[in-house]
């Protein structure tokens, strides 16, 4: 009965009882086995919450920059901070021009498609609006598709528009409702400064940032009206905006993401030759940003694992100090056991299948505790948290693997007992 053909049938059929017997032991010590799990959940808790907050911020960020367009580039021209820095800068740079438009398209070949941007808050608007003044955008019609803006009500303007300086406009979300609130606001007119302009569309909500993204604008792109370029360089342009960039943004839609970098120097090399080194405009490299934003989620998620991982390095101490008390314990029963016949594996089994229930059943209760953290902090804090199944799937197997680890040596250090002197022990 105890060839070698029935050793593996004996041996899986001793992991069940294995498996109800630890299950008992624990039972039979609900506080001990609640107060050893404590820092399994803790540990797992932290990790889940902690991946969540940064999972929140991130994905925020990334989509953000996906919308910038992967294909794009920006050309930002900067603003100075008082007068006497914008003279200065005059002496040297004409600012952002339309010339410089005109050069960058005629000598970067993998430009598909492109526009001018000219942006100004108007001093004057009506109807009076509920909320900030919105921002004016000056842009050709190919922005609808570089902007990936989506039209939800009306239409955009065309090229006929902008050939025509037509006084139209398109509201964004925000600036639909502080305007006209949730009353029907396409083929209505709002005045911008001293010119009436025909609603013609309401364009749909776009992310904005939340948290400095490198060179670009923290402003609410859901509050501005878009108008024909052609249309604020002529009929809506600020009179106090003389010594101002021309045009003060270009976005360039590229035909690839393959000459992202190289074609930001090629702008920037014709920039500095115009501008004569000044220093006042800033390419944005949305696909750079975009690979940076990653690396630095990287990053971020694993110092927070690490950090969050002391607390499951301590649950692993607490189980093991628990499993060595444990053989104290019962060491009797480990002698009888040995005596009738169990070997030294069965023992590491017994035991350590009783360190990995500790582990399993803090780490589900961890991903629960963590869950719920998670969804409290978003609450009070009005942050965006994103529980993802891998950083669930982390921190279950970090605990499990913890408890496997310590609990190895009281394992082996009560395989390792005398029987004899185990069934003396008093």
């Amino acid at each position: 009965m105890k060839s070698g053909s029935m050793a593996k049938p004996r041996s899986l059929e001793q992991w069940l009882p294995d498996l109800a017997f630890g299950l008992e032991n624990l039972a039979s010590h609900k506080l001990r086995s609640l107060l050893t799990m404590l820092g399994m959940i803790f540990g797992v808790a932290a990790v889940v919450a902690m991946l969540s907050i940064g999972a929140g911020a991130q994905q925020k960020v990334m989509a953000f920059i996906e919308q910038l367009g992967v294909r794009n580039l920006i050309v930002e021209a900067k603003e100075a901070r008082n007068e006497q820095e914008l003279q200065k800068i005059r002496k040297t740079s004409p600012g952002l021009t339309l010339s410089d438009y005109q050069i960058i398209r005629q000598n970067v070949p993998s430009i598909a498609d492109a526009t001018p941007r000219k942006r100004f808050t108007p001093t004057k608007i009506l109807p009076k609006p509920q909320q900030d003044t919105p921002v004016v955008y000056g842009v050709e019609p190919s922005y609808l598709e570089i902007g990936h803006l989506h039209v939800t009500e009306g239409r955009f303007f065309d090229a006929s528009d902008n050939a025509a300086s037509a006084p139209v406009c398109v509201l964004g979300a925000a600036a639909k409702d502080s305007l006209f609130g949730a009353s029907p606001a396409v083929g209505e007119y709002i005045k911008l400064n001293e010119m009436w302009c025909h609603v013609i569309g309401i364009a749909g909500p776009q992310l904005a940032p939340e948290s400095d993204v490198s060179g670009v604008r923290t402003e609410d792109l859901n509050n501005l009206v878009y108008a024909p370029l052609n249309s604020v360089l002529y009929r809506l342009e600020d009179s106090q905006s003389w010594m101002k960039d021309e045009v003060d943004g270009l976005y360039l839609h590229l035909a690839s993401t393959d000459t992202s970098v190289t074609d930001a120097e090629v702008v920037r090399g014709i920039l500095n030759s115009s501008h004569h080194d000044a220093g006042d405009f800033s390419v944005i490299v949305p696909a750079e940003l975009l690979a940076q934003q990653k690396r630095t989620e990287q990053l971020f998620n694993t110092v927070m694992v690490a950090i969050a991982s002391i607390s499951l390095l301590v649950g692993g101490i607490g189980i093991m100090n628990i499993m060595l008390a444990a053989i104290l314990e019962r060491t009797r029963e480990i002698g009888v056991r040995r005596a009738i016949g169990a070997r030294r594996w069965d023992i590491i089994r017994q035991f350590v299948i009783e360190a990995t229930l500790i582990s399993f059943a803090g780490g589900l209760l961890g991903v629960v505790v963590g869950f719920a953290m998670s969804q409290l902090i978003a609450w009070l804090a009005g942050w965006s948290t994103v529980v993802t199944i891998s950083s669930i799937l982390l921190a279950f197997v970090v605990s499990i693997s913890v408890g496997l680890i310590f609990g190895i040596y009281p394992a082996v250090k009560a395989a390792r007992l005398d029987p004899v002197e185990a069934i003396r022990y008093e």
